[in-house]
């Protein structure tokens, strides 16, 4: 499981270094073998391990092309998965079109969610992170069933 958040560079070529903490699980686990796609609700990148990624297409292969959500979901989940590979020192090359997406800058920063990564921009990061702490705080969130038991 992935958690807590990395700050972390990106090269002038579009390749950033996964912390070894999380390398030497991605290469245990899988190989090294990656998947980035864009987020359809947040203005970032996510980034799957193998395994995990193989779960979500297969959600996507039930789904039907029929209905226009679903199929608007699988062109631009699918449309925008590129497959890596960790490379030797542990980088990545993420494609412009992914960098474009979520507004990459010098500086980005890999968040663990559990099963997944996202990778954010961190000034965008910072941004989100302010205004999520805030609605926390303001008590201005819905009411959520799911969420209704959950204490910490």
């Amino acid at each position: 499981m992935f958690r807590g958040a990395s700050t972390l560079s990106l090269d002038d070529k579009g390749r950033f270094a996964i912390p070894t903490k999380y390398r030497n699980q991605l290469l245990a686990d899988n190989g090294g073998e990656i998947i980035c796609t864009i987020n359809l609700s947040d203005p970032c990148l996510l980034l799957y391990p193998l395994s995990e990624w193989q779960v979500i297409e297969q959600r996507l292969a039930s789904l039907s092309n029929i209905k226009p959500r679903a199929k608007r979901m699988q062109r631009l989940l699918l449309g925008n998965a590129m497959d890596y590979q960790v490379d030797k020192n542990g980088r990545v090359l993420l494609a412009p079109h992914l960098r474009d997406y979520a507004q990459l800058g010098k500086k980005i920063v890999l968040v663990g969610q559990l099963n997944k990564f996202e990778i954010w921009d961190e000034a965008r990061w910072q941004k989100q992170m302010q205004d999520d702490i805030a609605i926390e705080l303001g008590q201005e969130f819905e009411q959520d069933e799911d969420l209704a038991d959950f204490s910490f």
